[in-house]
């Protein structure tokens, strides 16, 4: 079984996802795309199986968005993958492939319906708020 997380560790949002992936007892293929991004072939799955549009798997919040005119509503797809590929940064994190499927994990939770194995302890996010309970329940 391969759970894989397109991580940037300094995102909070993705360390508390790799942090509930560890707490279900595994251990994930980490991929830094800021340092190794995916090819486009990949990217372009990710996004595909996630069901999001390419537009959806941008990120706005502290990239070059704005200045390179991605708000730009003519751009196509692949202009759009272009840009991600040339600065990475671009990429709305984290994306988690399992087994189960594909997710942009964004709030961190959404991984919890993608993992093959049960939580195994209590977790809460790094803002302290509790996700899981003592029994390795979800919170609502």
């Amino acid at each position: 079984m391969t759970v894989t997380i397109y991580h940037n560790p300094q995102c909070g949002t993705s360390r508390n996802t790799l942090a509930l992936i560890r707490n279900a007892g595994i251990e994930p293929k980490v991929v830094e795309y800021l340092v190794s991004p995916p090819d486009r072939e990949t990217l372009a799955s990710l996004i595909a199986r996630a069901g999001l549009t390419v537009r959806d798997a941008l990120r706005e919040k502290g990239t070059p968005y704005a200045e390179l005119g991605l708000d730009d509503p003519s751009l196509s797809d692949d202009q759009l993958i272009d840009a991600m590929l040339v600065h990475p940064i671009l990429i709305n994190r984290p994306f988690v492939e399992t087994p189960l499927g594909v997710r942009l994990c964004r709030p961190s939770e959404q991984v919890l319906d993608l993992l093959p194995a049960p939580q195994q302890g209590r977790f809460a996010k790094e803002d302290g708020e509790v996700v899981i309970d003592d029994k390795g329940q979800r919170v609502r």
